[in-house]
């Protein structure tokens, strides 16, 4: 029965996908198809092969974090910063995939880097969760011995720890995105849990314009944000889980 319900589940959440987002993958493939053959019509001295190995050369490129400006390429993505949020991003399992090593040692090196970081951060967030909740515990006792409630005060105490958790790592964060990264609020929003879920698609990833210049302490703020919040959101996920048992 559990099965079938999740799979039921998975099924209808891939019907409602594919009404909302097919009908815009069709008209992007339809515009860049056009897109393509417009810039052959025009510039008739373009062949379509080496149209296409240099599109092919500027995607692999995009990937590995480099972008074109003018006649220049930027840099950046795997300086100190960058180099620390993709470790972060890789034991936490969040996994954008905007960015990953190019090189072999690089790659053996990740292997490595995950297979012993990965449950250290587990450890990590199991500890910051359970300090969070003996937070909750000890303010809900206080209330208790002051005003005398039992059930009052341990609901009234989750709640504010909800609402607080609610606007520090889903409701406020996506206004600094929007100042620094240019996002709409429900764009924003939207990183915000999926990165905090781990589920990490990689289609917004802070730090990646290179049209903007980012402060120093904004990839570290956000690693922080990101740490804290995993560990909040993981509380919520698991108070789901025993409801839903």
């Amino acid at each position: 029965v559990l099965l079938a319900g999740y799979l039921s589940y998975v099924g209808l959440g891939a019907g409602v996908l594919q009404a909302l987002e097919r009908p815009a993958e069709v008209q992007a493939a339809q515009h860049l198809l056009q897109q393509h053959w417009d810039l052959l019509g025009n510039h008739t001295c373009l062949q379509g092969p080496a149209l296409q190995r240099l599109i092919e050369a500027i995607i692999q490129a995009y990937k590995s974090g480099i972008t074109l400006q003018g006649n220049t390429t930027s840099l950046g993505k795997w300086d100190y910063s960058g180099s620390f949020f993709f470790s972060i991003s890789a034991i936490t399992t969040i996994g954008y995939g905007n960015l990953s090593p190019s090189t072999a040692a690089g790659r053996i090196f990740c292997i490595l880097f995950a297979l012993f970081g990965i449950p250290l951060n587990l450890i990590l967030l199991n500890e910051i969760g359970q300090l969070m909740l003996l937070g909750v515990q000890h303010c809900a006792h206080c209330l208790e011995e002051v005003f005398h409630w039992q059930k009052k005060a341990s609901f009234l105490i989750k709640t504010c720890a909800l609402v607080t958790g609610l606007l520090l790592f889903l409701l406020l964060p996506p206004m600094l995105f929007s100042d620094k990264e240019g996002w709409t609020y429900e764009e924003g929003f939207y990183y915000s849990f999926i990165t905090l879920s781990t589920i990490g698609f990689g289609d917004y990833v802070i730090g990646m314009n290179p049209d903007r210049t980012y402060p120093g302490w904004y990839k570290n703020v956000v690693s922080l944000w990101i740490l804290f919040g995993m560990a909040w959101l993981a509380l919520v996920i698991k108070f789901c889980i025993n409801f839903l048992e």
